[in-house]
Protein backbone atom coordinates (compact mmCIF):
# COMPACT_ATOMS: atom_id res chain seq x y z
CA UNK A 1 0.00 0.00 0.00
CA UNK A 2 1.04 3.41 -1.01
CA UNK A 3 0.55 6.19 0.95
CA UNK A 4 -0.29 9.65 -0.16
CA UNK A 5 2.11 12.70 -0.52
CA UNK A 6 1.13 15.42 0.81
CA UNK A 7 2.36 18.63 -0.55
CA UNK A 8 2.90 21.66 2.36
CA UNK A 9 3.43 25.06 1.68
CA UNK A 10 1.55 25.24 -1.23
CA UNK A 11 -1.15 28.05 -0.02
CA UNK A 12 -4.64 28.22 1.35
CA UNK A 13 -7.02 26.46 -0.59
CA UNK A 14 -9.46 28.66 -2.40
CA UNK A 15 -13.22 28.67 -1.97
CA UNK A 16 -15.37 28.97 -5.02
CA UNK A 17 -18.14 31.39 -4.45
CA UNK A 18 -21.57 29.59 -5.12
CA UNK A 19 -23.32 29.98 -8.07
CA UNK A 20 -26.60 32.18 -6.89
CA UNK A 21 -28.15 32.37 -10.13
CA UNK A 22 -28.60 28.67 -10.22
CA UNK A 23 -29.87 28.35 -6.69
CA UNK A 24 -31.87 31.29 -7.92
CA UNK A 25 -33.84 29.50 -10.58
CA UNK A 26 -33.90 26.49 -8.98
CA UNK A 27 -36.05 28.03 -5.80
CA UNK A 28 -38.11 29.92 -8.53
CA UNK A 29 -38.94 26.58 -9.84
CA UNK A 30 -39.88 24.96 -6.77
CA UNK A 31 -41.91 27.69 -5.87
CA UNK A 32 -43.36 27.93 -9.44
CA UNK A 33 -44.39 23.71 -9.10
CA UNK A 34 -45.68 24.72 -5.37
CA UNK A 35 -48.05 27.16 -6.22
CA UNK A 36 -48.98 24.79 -9.51
CA UNK A 37 -49.68 21.91 -6.87
CA UNK A 38 -51.78 24.26 -4.50
CA UNK A 39 -54.23 25.62 -7.17
CA UNK A 40 -54.90 22.02 -8.41
CA UNK A 41 -55.63 20.95 -4.86
CA UNK A 42 -57.77 23.62 -4.48
CA UNK A 43 -59.58 23.49 -7.50
CA UNK A 44 -60.49 19.55 -7.07
CA UNK A 45 -61.50 20.59 -3.53
CA UNK A 46 -64.12 22.75 -4.91
CA UNK A 47 -65.24 20.23 -7.21
CA UNK A 48 -65.47 17.40 -4.94
CA UNK A 49 -67.65 19.70 -2.57
CA UNK A 50 -69.69 21.09 -5.23
CA UNK A 51 -70.09 18.02 -7.02
CA UNK A 52 -73.55 16.25 -5.86
CA UNK A 53 -74.85 19.14 -6.17
CA UNK A 54 -74.31 20.34 -9.33
CA UNK A 55 -76.05 16.98 -10.14
CA UNK A 56 -78.99 17.41 -8.83
CA UNK A 57 -79.43 20.58 -10.32
CA UNK A 58 -78.36 19.43 -13.75
CA UNK A 59 -80.66 16.54 -13.08
CA UNK A 60 -84.09 19.01 -12.21
CA UNK A 61 -83.20 21.24 -15.24
CA UNK A 62 -83.38 18.16 -17.55
CA UNK A 63 -86.26 17.16 -16.19
CA UNK A 64 -87.75 20.83 -16.82
CA UNK A 65 -86.37 20.90 -20.25
CA UNK A 66 -87.06 18.02 -21.70
CA UNK A 67 -89.67 16.24 -19.81
CA UNK A 68 -92.35 18.76 -18.86
CA UNK A 69 -92.91 20.06 -22.20
CA UNK A 70 -92.93 16.46 -23.48
CA UNK A 71 -95.91 15.74 -21.23
CA UNK A 72 -97.67 18.88 -21.52
CA UNK A 73 -97.57 17.63 -25.24
CA UNK A 74 -98.86 14.59 -24.50
CA UNK A 75 -96.42 12.77 -25.46
CA UNK A 76 -96.00 10.28 -23.01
Amino acid sequence: MTEKEYEYGKGVPMVIAPSMATIESLVEDIRYRGQLIARNQKLESGVGATGVIGFIIGFLLVILTVFIPVKLLGGI
